[in-house]
């Protein structure tokens, strides 16, 4: 029979008083995070009763909007390559990689791949 693991990954939010975040902090002991301070963050969840995805999208105030296009392109890049991952569509991966490409154009980032 074999040994299961189970891996915890935390996230802290720290709220102002109107419930807007001011801080962000998340751990995954087993990658070697601890109460790491991160200024966005996206988590998709997949509901397989209701066949459709849960999200939670969080940012502090004082994250700024040059870093928040960043984050957006960085993880359209992430989400084309899991996409292929995942799938193994390289016709529909090269689709969204070239939106990638046209989303940093048209935002004029300069090498955020």
């Amino acid at each position: 029979m074999a040994n299961n693991h189970t891996s915890k990954i935390e996230l802290s939010v720290e709220l102002d008083e109107n419930r807007v975040p001011e801080k962000l902090h998340w751990t995954a002991e087993d990658g070697g995070i601890s109460n790491e301070e991160a200024k966005a963050m996206m988590l998709a969840v997949w509901d397989a009763k209701a066949k459709e995805t849960l999200r939670i999208d969080l940012w502090t105030k004082d994250m700024p909007v040059d870093e928040m296009k960043q984050f957006f392109h960085q993880t359209l890049v992430e989400m084309s390559n899991t996409f292929h991952r995942a799938t193994q569509d390289e016709k529909m991966t090269a689709t969204m990689k070239d939106f990638c490409d046209y989303f940093a154009e048209k935002l004029e980032l300069k090498n955020n791949k």
